[in-house]
């Protein structure tokens, strides 16, 4: 996932990073043609209020940013593909992101409407309520997030709602998507109801144009009796309480207009604020109703049989489709505010004339660049302001008219890009269909799990949506996920007055913390690294002190990528260890080499040779699998510490003649290479000054660079024993009748879930 460009990499970007170039690195060791991109998510909020501070263009502090952290990636040695780098801020970049805007206006997912919002007071813009968090604040500025009446720009997500959440139930997700799917599918909520847009009676309380309402059973519509929405809710806009509110809506389908309460007593559907009473055949909508005074009945004539109300429903839908009002099946959740009063963002390219209305920029007039602002003298940058920029021409009358002056929310960008890598400098279209077609899904996306329910979700929207116009063969953008783990760095707090501690006033001794200057017992805790926390760590000062690939080594060390981590400088030790073993032994395998040694005892020779063997099978299959299946390098490298032990045990005769330890040794380094580049490439030279070489070319390509070896085998005799060993397991697991183990289940459902992600492959190859 494209980072935001803050200035500096932090060491949850290290661990990220890392993880994806030792497996960029693996495949291309397996002989993979590998595309492993890097970009930048480079517009919002953060880089405009920065520049603001510092009194610079927005423009100019996020390419000085980008330009440092560019430079600390390279110094890491990662091997991003900087040919194709992309930045959403580049205006050859945001062209065609207002271009696919435009193809979501013609296809009638775009629309405009006054609606109750959610306010930052802090930021002064629009949030999704995808970006407010469980306590009603900003999850960027955390301020308490207001109500607020405005026109907005909405994409129409809820038009493949329900595509999106059956597509979560496909084996592959299951298998490839780390469990993320179950987080979506959650948040998606039910999506076997529809969606119907009610328009608000007229009232100067009340500007919104219409409600949407999700309805489970809209053959009932017709007998609606009232609208109850939650308390404090976008709807709530004159009291908490349980009165009547000042504004009615309309039913579509009979012109009734339907009084709106604010009251907890109904159950409203799970992301829904707004509820649809039908008292006539739901028990608790009649209660509620002869609460206040609306007369009901039940009775089974009410009541249609699923003949009747799947005809009845349909009818319904299809008259609500014709209106342009809804009628689609979705689930509750509320479409996509995508309008932001900032300038730092994508333009939206609509143009507004009294005569023509709303107008979409003619393709050919894009992108609708930026203006250049003199920050200092405006003091702050919403487009609006800037008088002369929005001043145009209407492309239908050729009459005055005025340019949108919301920008677009920096999700929108950040919902293609991927497609942008295959072909950056593509100047006719925002991606190669060809190549889209050829190399899409995605093979593996890397990033934080807290994104699971949104940039995901909204990414997943636009594969859909391009999927539908056949711009693309797959419906996902990503075949499979890999979540980031927190990293953690350890806080001191005073447990009375809750202020965290900086590290040099604290005695730290026996997991026990003292305040050097006042003698308070401290709380030791590990939450996620913060300067407010005092608990964060400047990679920088790391590789300063241990090197990169040291750095690298320790990053991948001990703890898998899907895990939080709890970060301690303790690692190094372990490592730097293991680095020097590895040394004397490339230089103990020079210094022997040249002995013009013999063999001693010729079995025990042969016995260490054969156990060579088995010990570079069982590293080869072991290792390879957590590079390629697992993903947890971290066991890997524990792999290469115990192998790195099975060769130190070898004797004098058999470093000097061994054709295994010489296999084994080049193995180890090989293995070494994707994680520490460099070190494994320095091992690599001293490996190859080694006199007296005893393998051939065919088992070790010696005129060839370590990043450019193959990557080792497993033995085929070695294979075909342990796959017969693990049919023979396979069998038994099946066959007994005795109670399985979780781990036989865990077995036997992925062997299931295998088979069948084959069989969708063999479908989509067949297309």
């Amino acid at each position: 996932m494209i980072p935001y460009p803050s200035g500096s990499l932090h060491l949850g970007h290290v661990r990220v990073y890392c993880v994806s170039d030792a497996i960029a690195r693996f495949n291309r060791m397996l002989g993979k043609n590998v595309l492993h991109p890097m970009g930048w998510d480079a517009f919002g909020l953060p880089a405009e209020n920065a520049a603001l501070e510092n009194k610079i263009d927005p423009d100019q502090w996020t390419r000085e940013n980008i330009a440092s952290m560019k430079a600390q990636m390279m110094n890491l040695k990662l091997s991003f593909d900087w040919d194709r780098e992309i930045n959403t801020c580049d205006p050859d970049f945001y062209k065609w992101t207002q271009y696919l805007f435009l193809k979501l206006y013609e296809n009638g997912l775009v629309y405009r409407k006054k609606d109750v919002v959610n306010w930052d007071p802090v930021d002064q813009t629009v949030l999704a309520n995808e970006q407010i968090d469980e306590n009603g604040r900003c999850w960027r500025s955390g301020a308490l997030v207001e109500k607020k009446l405005l026109t907005q720009w909405f994409i129409k997500t809820s038009k493949f709602m329900k595509a999106l959440s059956d597509g979560l139930d496909t084996p592959a997700m299951a298998l490839y998507w780390e469990g993320v799917q179950k987080y979506q599918k959650k948040w998606l909520g039910d999506c076997s109801g529809y969606k119907f847009d009610f328009i608000i009676e007229k009232n100067p309380e009340m500007e919104c144009e219409f409600m949407t309402i999700w309805v489970k059973a809209p053959e009932y519509i017709t007998k609606a009796k009232f609208v109850a929405v939650k308390p404090q809710s976008m709807w709530d806009v004159e009291s908490a309480s349980s009165n009547l509110l000042p504004y009615k809506v309309i039913n579509p389908f009979t012109g009734t207009a339907l009084p709106v309460y604010v009251t907890e007593d109904v159950i409203y559907p799970d992301g829904a604020e707004n509820y649809l009473g039908i008292p006539e055949i739901i028990e608790t909508d009649k209660s509620f109703a002869e609460s206040v005074g609306i007369p009901t009945s039940i009775s089974q004539e009410s009541e249609l049989s699923e003949a009747e109300s799947l005809e009845l429903r349909e009818k319904i839908c299809a008259e609500a489709r014709n209106k342009n009002i809804g009628g689609y099946q979705t689930g509750p959740r509320d479409d996509w505010l995508i309008s932001r009063q900032r300038y730092w963002g994508t333009p939206i390219p609509l143009i507004h004339c009294k005569k023509c209305k709303v107008q979409p920029v003619p393709e050919n007039e894009l992108p609708v660049k930026l203006p250049k602002v003199d920050q200092v003298e405006k003091g702050k940058n919403h487009l609006a302001e800037l008088k002369e920029w929005c001043k145009t021409t209407c492309p239908k009358c050729k009459g005055e008219a005025v340019r949108e002056t919301d920008t677009m929310d920096t999700f929108v960008d950040s919902s293609w890009y991927f497609l942008r890598y295959l072909e950056k400098d593509a100047q006719n279209a925002p991606f190669s269909v060809e190549k889209v077609k050829k190399f899409m899904p995605v093979d593996l996306y890397l990033g934080g799990t807290e994104h699971a329910v949104t940039h995901l979700y909204f990414a997943r929207f636009f594969n859909y949506f391009l999927y539908s116009l056949g711009l693309l063969s797959n419906k996902e953008p990503f075949k499979a996920l890999l979540p980031q783990g927190m990293l953690k760095g350890k806080t001191f707090k005073s447990s009375k007055t809750g202020e965290y501690v900086r590290s040099h006033l604290v005695d730290c001794k026996n997991d026990k913390a003292v305040h050097k200057e006042t003698g308070e017992k401290l709380i030791i805790s590990w939450e996620k690294m913060s300067k407010s926390k005092y608990n964060g760590v400047d990679p920088n000062d790391i590789i300063a002190k241990h090197g990169v690939d040291t750095t690298r080594l320790a990053i991948l060390f001990e703890v898998g990528p899907k895990n939080h981590r709890n970060w301690d400088e303790y690692v190094f030790t372990g490592i730097t260890r293991f680095q020097s073993r590895l040394w004397e032994t490339v230089k103990n395998l020079q210094d022997l080499r040249n002995q013009n040694l013999k063999i001693e005892d010729k079995n025990q020779f042969e016995s260490q040779e054969s156990s060579l063997r088995k010990k570079r099978n069982y590293h080869t299959r072991k290792i390879t699998k957590n590079f390629s299946e697992t993903y947890n390098i971290c066991v890997g490298i524990k792999s290469m510490q115990g192998f790195l032990n099975d060769i130190r045990d070898s004797s004098n005769d058999v470093v000097a003649l061994g054709v295994e330890y010489e296999k084994s040794l080049a193995a180890l380094i090989m293995f070494l290479a994707p994680v520490a580049p460099s070190f494994a490439s320095e091992l690599w030279a001293g490996f190859l000054k080694a006199s007296n070489r005893v393998c051939n070319s065919d088992e070790i390509k010696w005129d060839v660079p370590l990043l450019n070896q193959s990557w080792p085998v497993c033995d085929e005799e070695y294979l075909k024993r342990i796959i017969h060993e693990e049919d023979e397991e396979e069998i038994d697991i099946k066959s007994t009748g005795k109670m399985f183990k979780k781990g036989a289940q865990r077995l036997i459902k992925f062997q299931k879930l295998k088979k069948a992600v084959k069989e969708d492959m063999k479908k989509v190859d067949a297309r």
